[in-house]
């Protein structure tokens, strides 16, 4: 598996590696194993899985809070998306700052996105899945949102995106009270 840094300390690109033939390939997409000899230890409690059917369906930005927060590590089973990481520990010298990376089922690759940064993502192909692993259980009384394009990204799409009312609603980044902290 390959792991790379990106500029935000804690947030990782992962490519495992395939193995493939005529009818297809096989790959760990996890390994505890693998990412405890890369300094990764994390204890993933539950998966999740969602479809967006349209193009431009952006979810997010997302954060559970303490004392409830999550790791994920977000992967793309079918299509393709941009997936973003927003780095919202309070006195962190990357505050608000954001990485984006192109997660696809053609690419493989994986977004590791640590407690304390926002999460969301855009479709870029009708029908597209994301699968990711938590490392605490759903609390919706910690469940949060931050609006979506408060931060700067550049989600690369045109037009209205496709959004649930509560991302809707979200707060902007500007008037957002971090429950996390920067522990450098």
């Amino acid at each position: 598996m390959q792991i790379e840094d990106t500029p935000l300390p804690g947030v990782k690109l992962l490519t495992p590696a395939r193995f493939g033939d005529a009818r297809g390939f096989f790959s760990e997409s996890y390994s505890r194993r693998v990412l405890a000899g890369h300094g990764i230890t994390l204890d993933f409690v539950q998966d999740n899985h969602s479809l967006s059917a349209q193009v431009g369906t952006v979810r997010g930005l997302h954060f559970q809070a303490p004392p409830h927060a999550q790791d994920k590590l977000v992967r793309c089973g079918r299509g393709r998306l941009f997936d973003v990481a927003v780095d919202v520990r309070r006195g962190s010298p990357t505050y608000g700052q954001w990485f984006g990376a192109e997660l696809s089922f053609e690419n493989g690759k994986q977004l590791l996105v640590p407690a304390g940064f926002l999460h969301g993502f855009v479709t870029r192909e009708p029908d597209t899945e994301i699968v990711y692993k938590c490392s605490d259980y759903y609390a919706p009384e910690c469940d949060g949102a931050v609006h979506w394009d408060s931060c700067g990204i550049d989600w690369g799409f045109e037009g209205d995106p496709v959004i649930s009312a509560k991302d809707a609603a979200a707060v902007r980044l500007a008037d957002f009270d971090s429950p996390f902290v920067y522990e450098g």
